[in-house]
Order: structure tokens, then sequence, then C-alpha cells
């Protein structure tokens, strides 16, 4: 009898990136290929926990209406899982999130609500959005919030999961390097090293228009990276580095990472790579690094492999990086 899709989410594999980061001083990076999880992301863990822990609590089950707030990956995890699980979902976007993911959303019969305004007291779309949550939660019987931003199955999914695989396959692990948003899977991770006394650093990698890590808030261009507001998983430093990448240099990294490895990721991905170029030079000699590249880059060719989009953002850009 075979097995359902389901049962696929995680156990993605690890591979070398020999060719990007070749160096004479015995330092390893292994590229943990999160986009290769059913649904090309990450959020394939975290939203396959939630749910999963929602059903067997009772609090959903076939015919419940799922809303949730999201801006991408997470929204297109939910609208698979819901879709095969008999269940409705509503995601809750705002004008930045691309066309790209809102089809792959509707091809899974997910509705789509728009927030077209911003929160008027922040300027910033994320609450507003979950505002219209609430609402939609109060309008619509049966519906139920995941609440990614402030749910434990998102770490955990992670702390058991990625974290777990990362140090299985690799035994000694001194960096783990991957992006923040909701700050789940990087909080999992921490958590998993300080849990089994681990000397693992943790990386976290934040996009430079977001304040997670600080600062002011920014223009971002890419969905998926950063926010404009410090979620619950982020009140507290759990990460050992913290590193702000922009969005050119996001791209950069994508295409560095396509053009020496053959892996095509977004553009979280490319923060990654670009922010452990960026202190390749402060680690020790024969550091083992581990980078979590978070999703595929085929939902991205409009932007970030579309040179005309790539010239017309960054008129700077040049050389190497076009």
């Amino acid at each position: 009898m075979g097995i359902d899709w389901l049962s696929c989410i995680g156990q993605t594999p690890l591979v070398q990136l020999s060719k990007l980061f070749a160096n004479d001083r015995g330092i390893t990076v292994h590229a943990k290929l999160e986009m290769l999880n059913p649904n090309g992301s990450a959020k394939d863990r975290s939203a396959a926990r939630i749910i999963t822990a929602a059903l067997e609590q009772g609090r959903i089950g076939p015919g419940s209406v799922i809303i949730e707030s999201s801006s991408g990956n997470m929204a297109i995890s939910l609208a698979a899982i819901c879709s095969y699980l008999g269940m409705r979902f509503i995601s809750v976007v705002d004008p930045r999130t691309t066309q790209q993911n809102i089809r792959i959303m509707r091809a899974y019969g997910a509705d789509i609500e728009l927030v077209e305004e911003p929160d008027p007291d922040t300027g910033e779309f994320l609450p507003a959005r979950l505002n219209r949550v609430q609402q939609l939660l109060s309008d619509i019987p049966g519906s139920y919030w995941p609440n990614q931003y402030n749910n434990e199955h998102n770490y955990l999914s992670h702390y058991e999961g990625t974290m777990q695989e990362i140090t299985a396959a690799l035994g000694r692990v001194d960096y783990v390097i991957g992006g923040i948003s909701t700050c789940g899977t990087m909080l999992g991770c921490a958590l998993y090293a300080r849990d089994h006394k681990l000397d693992t650093k943790i990386v976290a990698v934040d996009a430079a228009g977001s304040i997670i890590l600080g600062g002011v808030s920014g223009s971002r261009l890419f969905p998926g990276l950063g926010a404009g507001i410090v979620p619950p998983f982020g009140q507290s430093r759990f990460m050992d580095y913290a590193i702000k990448v922009n969005d050119a240099d996001m791209v950069a990294g994508c295409r560095m990472l396509v053009k020496q490895e053959a892996i095509l990721a977004g553009p979280s991905s490319g923060a990654v790579i670009f922010a452990l170029q960026s202190m390749m030079h402060e680690l020790p000699d024969s550091s083992v690094c581990a980078v979590i590249l978070h999703d595929r880059g085929e939902r991205y060719m409009d932007t970030v492999y579309n040179d005309a989009w790539v010239q017309q953002q960054f008129l700077r850009w040049e050389g190497e990086r076009a």
C-alpha cells in the first residue's frame, strides 16, 4: 500500500557546497535542501505539524476553515495540506505577495483575502493582515487560525526535524545559518543545540529592511524574509550571530548558488549564502557549517532570475552579480 505525500515532509537531503565555498582552510559548507519538501519549502514542516496537532486536539476536522496571514510559502503549504485533508483555506495577503504565489494557492483551491492598506499606526502590512484574520475568525463559523507566529509547533517542527536531521547527518556542526521571519526555524535549531549541549553557533539572517534584529523598518522587495514587527519567537535573542542582507545581495547569493552549484533557490536562501560568505574570514579553520536553503527558485523567475527586472531594481548591478 502506498503512502501519502504528507509523510514525505522532512528528511531533506544535505549536500556539500564544495564549489561555491572552496577554500584551503578545511572549512566545509553543507546545504539543507528544504526546497525538496513536497510543496517546495521549509514551511511544509511547520504547516504539517501545526495542522496535525490541531487535528489531534479536536480543534479542526474535515470541513473546517483554516485562516492564516502569509506572504507565500506558509500559505502554499497550508493550501496544499488543507486541500488534501478536505478543509477550506483562506490566505490573508498584501500587495507585496507575488502573483505566482497567488496562482499556486488558487490551484490548490485556496481563497485569497487581500489587505490593501497597511496598519495606520505602524505603516506595516503584517498588523493589518493579522487584524483581518481576527475579523474573518469572528465572521466564519468553524474557522481556525494556525498562528504560525506564536504556535509552538512551528519551532518544534524544526527542533525535532531540521536540526535533528542536520546533526544526525554531520555529527559535529559548528555553525547553522538560516533566514528568519516568524523565527520558528532558527529558534527550533537554537533550542535543540541548547538542550543537547551542542557547541553549535546559530546565525540568524534577516532582510535589511526588517526590524526583527533591530533597526528601522524599510522597504523589502521579497516576501518570506524579515518582518515589520518583532514576532513573539524573536523577542528573546536566541542567536549567536545576527546578519542583515540587502535585496541586491540576496539576488547575488541566489545567482552565485545556481552558477556554482546548479541549485535554484529563492531570495531567503540567497541571503543565507551571502551572509555566510561575508563571515567566512571569521570562521576557525576546519569549521563545519550547515546552511538552510528555505525554498525553490522557480517562484522567483520574474524577479531574482529576470535580468531586466534586476537591472531596473538595482541600477548599479554589475559584473558577476548581473
